[in-house]
This record gives C-alpha cells, structure tokens and sequence, in this order.
C-alpha cells in the first residue's frame, strides 16, 4: 500500500512512530508530512522519520486556525497531486494523522480514505471536522462512544485498550545519558515541568496555578537544590524561561522520555507527558485547568495520576529513580490494525 502520515505537533511523532516504523518493516510504502510547530520537527530528525515539512502554526484565534487550516491543506493537496504523479498516477490507499484537521480536509478532497486518531474527546472545533471526514476514529477504550456522537462519529469508532503512551513506550529503554546532557545532579531532585499553549507564561505568577507552580519551583530550587527541566513548547515561552535562576531550559528537543523515567516528579499542563509518566510509573501531577477527558477521569480515579489544586500542594519529595518493573506494554500492531480499518473495510467490500 501508498500510506501517508501527517504530523502537526509533537506528540504526534511519537505515537506514530511506530506506526510507520511497522508499516516500512510490511513492506508498505510511507509518505510522511509535517507542520513545523513546537518540536514536531525536530523530533522527526531525532527519530530519524523522513518527511517533507509543509506549513506552519498559525496562532490559537479562531481565525487564525481557519486560515492555517485552509492554507496548510491546500499545501497538502498539491504535494499529495505531486507525489500521484511521481508514482505514475497511483493514489495514497489511505492517510493517517493524530487530531491533523489538515490530513483528513486534504484526504477528503482527493477522495483517500482516512483514519483519525485521539484521546481528548472535548477539542469540539477539531472532531466536527475530522470525526465527520474520516472514515475510521481510533481512540482509547476510556472514551464512552456517546460523547462523539455529535461531532459524527457513530459507526466510525474503533476502540483500543489502555493509553496510547503503552502502545509508543512498549519498546522504550531509557538512556540515563540525557542527564549528563543537561547537567542534572542524580543526587538532587529532578523536577519535569511541561508548560500549558499559552505563550505568556513565567510574568503571570500570580494569575494562575501553573503561574504559582513556577514560582514554587524557582523557591525550592533555590533553598532546596531542586532542579526544575521546564520543557517549553514553543520559542516565546522558552525566551521567557531560559533566564529564571535554577531552570533548566533545554535548547532543542531531547530524550524526554528517558528523563522523564529518570526524574522523581513531573508536573504538565497538557496530557501526553502526564500519561507518559503514568505509563513509566513516575509520580506525575496534572495542572490542566480545562475540561477533564475521560481518559484522566479515569486516571485520577485509580490513583495513578494526581490533580494539582494549589502550588502548596506539591510534595517534591525524591524517589529511586528508574522505570517501574511492572509497567504495561501493548503492542503497537494493535494501533496498526485499528487505522488501518478503511482499508481492511474496502478490501472486504471488494
């Protein structure tokens, strides 16, 4: 088959990481997009996934993304015209994205089908238009199928167990070697602080939660030797850190799944780090302040993620560090299979 993958932000890559990689190792050919946004692409370089970057993020106002959402899958459409034409007139059987808007508008316009992939069922503006274009919705088992309903999924869902990071993770060993990167002390303790998308962060301190985290941390850096990695996800929020006494601001993307198995706590704003945590069985705190999805719901309700109300309630206490023996791994064939559904779908039909 002529698959193709889009890649619009950094969690991205690596959930489909191996996706691809077991698609090449089948014997299918593999187009890879990507949208330069935070570190979307330097993770590809990272992991050596070879992709044409096509657009850019456009902002979080509405128009904004209507505009980013129209132009980047127009871009999309020409190179996937370009690429039938380089192959002899021969179509993409099928393309694939995590939450890409921009995949599922182009597939449809070039009549491919398509199969959409997430695990946060509340991003409404998002799922009206890729649960409704896409022909397969592949999402955790944690979501119940009524709360997509309305953006016209029903019929379309194919449920997996777990979390998406057990699937990515299954065949992760951590290499200690990131810490020396970025000169962390082993005997002191490590601190992974994921920022939220908004862009202001660090002259809010008094504003917000995640504000008064910040603040706490800075503290207990300096009066306890607390050493804080804040992994910012764009370069205004990084220009706004980089100088904070105690930080540690990485300059490029890194291992920050092997600092993660390394470090004693981790605190994000977003969700793919908080799960990546619980899947590596480090303690992890969530700050995000929208509406919970039900795969947190869940999370929290087993005890093995924590809601952090106020900076006051942070226990920086250490622990031994190193990946939990008993941690899940699932086999990442199963997403494999799952977004490859319009295919199997088609072939069945035939």
């Amino acid at each position: 088959m002529r698959v193709w993958i889009d890649l619009t932000n950094s969690p991205h890559v690596l959930v489909m990481r191996p996706v691809i990689e077991l698609l090449r190792a089948d014997g299918h050919e593999v187009r890879v997009t990507a949208r330069d946004f935070a570190q979307t692409l330097a993770l590809c370089e990272r992991f050596g996934i070879e992709h044409t970057p096509i657009g850019r993020h456009r902002g979080e106002r509405l128009a904004a993304k209507a505009v980013g959402l129209a132009s980047r899958s127009a871009a999309l459409v020409r190179w996937a015209r370009s690429e039938q034409r380089a192959a002899g007139g021969r179509r993409f059987d099928v393309a694939l994205g995590h939450g890409s808007n921009d995949v599922s508008v182009a597939a449809a316009l070039l009549r491919v089908p398509s199969s959409t992939m997430f695990d946060y069922e509340w991003a409404t503006v998002q799922h009206n238009v890729n649960c409704r274009l896409a022909s397969t919705v592949v999402v955790p088992d944690a979501i119940p199928p009524e709360r997509l309903d309305r953006y016209g999924a029903r019929g379309k869902i194919r449920a997996y167990e777990g979390l998406k990071e057990e699937y990515y993770l299954a065949d992760f060993a951590p290499d200690a070697g990131v810490l020396d990167d970025l000169g962390l002390d082993r005997q002191r303790p490590i601190v992974v602080v994921r920022t939220p998308p908004e862009v202001s962060l660090y002259h809010r301190f008094e504003n917000d939660l995640f504000a008064q985290v910040l603040e706490a941390l800075r503290l207990a850096a300096a009066a306890q030797g607390v050493q804080p990695v804040v992994l910012p996800r764009v370069a205004a929020q990084r220009a706004e850190l980089i100088d904070v006494p105690g930080f540690v601001v990485p300059e490029r993307a890194i291992d920050a799944q092997s600092l993660i198995a390394y470090c004693d706590l981790v605190i994000s704003a977003g969700g793919t780090m908080n799960r990546e945590a619980v899947a590596l069985g480090v303690p992890v705190y969530t700050t995000f302040e929208g509406r919970p999805g039900a795969v947190d719901e869940r999370l929290i309700a087993e005890g093995r993620m924590r809601r952090l109300s106020t900076a006051e309630e942070l226990d920086l206490g250490g622990r031994e560090p190193g990946i939990a023996e008993n941690r899940v791994r699932r086999d990442p064939r199963v997403l494999v299979d799952l977004l490859l559904t319009p295919v199997h779908t088609r072939a069945q039909g035939a």
